[in-house]
C-alpha cells in the first residue's frame, strides 16, 4: 500500500470518529450538527488537496526515476504552478537536457573514433580486465595476418603467431621492433589505460617493412655509387699503368722479365676482379622494370634442378616435388624469376651442406598461389634471422651480402609477397605468394 493511501485512510479514520464524536454530542442541536458535519466534510476534503500537492514531488522523483532507469532522456515535465514542485522540475528538466546532450556528443565521438580506428594504419588492439582481446581494427588484422573472428575472445598466448607471443611479453609502456616472416619488420608499443578504475591493456602495431626497405635501398644505392666512382676512376687508370709497363718487359734483364710479367698479371688480375665485385653490387641498384608475360612455374624451377643437377649429385642432395596440377601460368619475369630461384636453391643447397633433401611445393594458400623450397639443413639461428634481408649481411666468408636484397629487390618489383621463416624443428622454407 502507498503512503498516500495511507495517509488518506488516516484523515478518514480521523474524521469519521470526530463526526461521529460530534453526532453524538449535538444530536439534539441538529443545526450545529449539520454545520459540524459540513466542516469536517470539508476539513477532509482540503486535507486530501494538500496531500496531493505534498506528494506530487515524490510522484514526479519516482516517474523520473523509471525513465532514468529506461535511459529516456527526451520526456521531460511541465509546471504544475507550485513553487517547491516547479523548481524541482526545472531541476529534472535541466538534469535530462545535460545527459540527452552527454549522450549525444559520445555517441558521436564513439562514432569519430570508430572511424578512425577503422582508417588508421596503425594496428590496435585493447584487451579486457582478463588479458582477453575486446577490440582489433583491420590494421591489426592484416599485420598479423588473422581475421578478427579468430583474435576476438582469445588471450595473445593462446593464438598461433609469434608475433602475438611476442606482443604478449612487452611489458607496459615498452616498444620494440619485431622480425617477423623474414623480412617483415613490426613496432610495437604495449600501453595501458584506466577502466572503471581498473588497468586494460592497449597494443600499437605498425607495419615498418617497406619503410625500412626504402630507407635501406636508398642508403646503400647511395654508397654502392659512390663506391663505383672512386673505385672506377680509380682502377681504369691504375690498369691503364699497368698494361703500360708491359710493354717495358723487353727493356728488362732475361732473368728478370718473368717475374716482372708475372708481377703485373697478378696486379691485373686483382683489379678486374674488384671490378667484376662492384658489378655485382651496380646490378642490384641497376635492376630493370619487370617485363611481365605469363610464365608456367613448375617448368621454370624443373629447368633450375636440371642446372644444378651436377652439383646437387656431388653434394648428395636429392629433390622432391610437391607441385599442384591445377597451377596456371602467372606474369612475371622470367629471366628475373629465374635468377631469384637459383639464388634460393643455391642457398638451399650451401645450408644442406651434403646429405640432404631440397623439397618444392606449388599450391593454393588463403586463395593465393605459391612456390615453396624447403630444405633439410641445419636452420637458421635466431640471430641470423634478425638480419636477413639486411644489405651487406652474408654468413658466407667471401659473401658479398646482395644476394637476399636481390631478392628482395625483385620480388617487390612483381608484388609478389614472399617470407623466409626457419622454425625450430622444421624445415627451412622460402615462401613466394604469386599475387
Amino acid at each position: 500500500m502507498s503512503l498516500r493511501r495511507k495517509f488518506i485512510l488516516y484523515l478518514l479514520a480521523i474524521h469519521l470518529l470526530f463526526a461521529g464524536l460530534a453526532a453524538f454530542s449535538l444530536w439534539q442541536h441538529r443545526p450545529w450538527l449539520l454545520a459540524v458535519e459540513a466542516f469536517f466534510a470539508l476539513s477532509f476534503f482540503v486535507a486530501v488537496r494538500l496531500l496531493n500537492n505534498l506528494v506530487q514531488p515524490l510522484a514526479l522523483a519516482v516517474t523520473g526515476a523509471d525513465f532514468l532507469k529506461e535511459r529516456d532522456f527526451s520526456s521531460k515535465f511541465r509546471a504544475v504552478g507550485q513553487q517547491e514542485t516547479d523548481q524541482l522540475i526545472a531541476l529534472y528538466n535541466r538534469m535530462i537536457d545535460e545527459l540527452r546532450e552527454e549522450r549525444t556528443r559520445l555517441a558521436e565521438q564513439h562514432f569519430f573514433l570508430e572511424r578512425i580506428l577503422q582508417a588508421s594504419p596503425s594496428g590496435i588492439l585493447t584487451c579486457d580486465f582478463d588479458g582477453r582481446i575486446v577490440l582489433v581494427n583491420p590494421a591489426s588484422e592484416k599485420i598479423l595476418q588473422m581475421p578478427a573472428d579468430a583474435l576476438l575472445g582469445k588471450k595473445l598466448p593462446e593464438l598461433d603467431s609469434r608475433l602475438a607471443g611476442a606482443l604478449s611479453r612487452l611489458q607496459p609502456g615498452e616498444s620494440e621492433v619485431l622480425a617477423v616472416q623474414g623480412r617483415r619488420r613490426v613496432k610495437c608499443q604495449r600501453s595501458q589505460f584506466f577502466d572503471q578504475g581498473f588497468p586494460r591493456a592497449c597494443f600499437m602495431l605498425e607495419e615498418l617493412t617497406e619503410e625500412l626497405r626504402r630507407s635501406e635501398k636508398a642508403a646503400y644505392e647511395k654508397l654502392i655509387r659512390m663506391m663505383s666512382h672512386e673505385i672506377n676512376n680509380s682502377t681504369g687508370a691504375v690498369q691503364s699503368l699497368l698494361h703500360s709497363c708491359l710493354t717495358y718487359t723487353p727493356q728488362l734483364q732475361p732473368g728478370d722479365q718473368p717475374d716482372y710479367e708475372n708481377a703485373l698479371h697478378v696486379a691485373i688480375t686483382r683489379i678486374n676482379h674488384l671490378n667484376t665485385f662492384m658489378c655485382g653490387f651496380a646490378e642490384v641498384i641497376k635492376l630493370p622494370p619487370p617485363h611481365l608475360q605469363p610464365c608456367a612455374l613448375r617448368p621454370l624451377l624443373e629447368g633450375i634442378a636440371l642446372l644444378l643437377q651436377a652439383e646437387s649429385r656431388q653434394r648428395d642432395i636429392r629433390w622432391q616435388w610437391d607441385f599442384a596440377q591445377n597451377l596456371p601460368p602467372r606474369a612475371m619475369d622470367k629471366q628475373q624469376m629465374e635468377q631469384v630461384f637459383i639464388n634460393i636453391c643455391k642457398n638451399a643447397m650451401e645450408a644442406i651442406g651434403e646429405h640432404g633433401v631440397i623439397t618444392v611445393r606449388g599450391g593454393w594458400q588463403n586463395g593465393k598461389a605459391f612456390v615453396a623450397i624447403e630444405d633439410s639443413g641445419s636452420g637458421i639461428t635466431p640471430e641470423v634471422r634478425q638480419q636477413l634481408f639486411t644489405p651487406f649481411f652474408s654468413t658466407k666468408p667471401n659473401g658479398q651480402g646482395l644476394g637476399l636484397t636481390m631478392i628482395q629487390e625483385i620480388l617487390s618489383q612483381h608484388g609478389f609477397e614472399f617470407a623466409l621463416e626457419s622454425p625450430p624443428g622444421r624445415p627451412t622454407q622460402f615462401v613466394i605468394y604469386l599475387n
